[in-house]
């Protein structure tokens, strides 16, 4: 069995509103069902901002300016081990949509606890909720 990590850039995006982004995992995926910050693998020679630039482009259709790292988290599920490199997004444009077919909701900090999150995104939210 491989043991090995799988570096993910998660962008905790933030629009004017002060509310955050959030997508809903399809059902087949590792965490499937369960909401997540969005954000993919990065790839060989990307930093985690070009990354995530890359992947909200791809997953949301937001024009990401520029990312602020936040935290990074190693967390094992046993079967998958994972690097999440959180950054906060504030610097974007465009109007957010599920472009691989996920719902994706704009939600207030505070409601973040009625969501279900993939164990490794609760050290997230509980940073998320003592900086608000």
């Amino acid at each position: 069995m491989m043991n090995k990590h799988i570096h993910v850039a998660v962008g905790v995006i933030e629009n004017t509103d002060n509310t955050l982004l959030l997508a809903k995992r399809h059902a087949h995926l590792h965490q499937g069902d369960k909401w997540e910050f969005p954000g993919g693998k990065v790839e060989p020679g990307e930093t985690t901002s070009q990354a995530l630039i890359r992947e909200l482009k791809e997953e949301v259709d937001l024009n990401v300016q520029s990312t602020q790292p936040m935290m990074v988290i190693e967390h094992d599920y046993g079967d998958k081990k994972v690097i999440l490199d959180i950054h906060w997004v504030t610097d974007f444009s465009g109007t957010a949509k599920g472009l691989e077919g996920q719902t994706i909701q704009w939600v207030t900090k505070q409601s973040l606890v009625n969501f279900e999150f993939p164990a490794a995104n609760k050290a997230i939210v509980d940073k998320i909720l003592a900086n608000r």
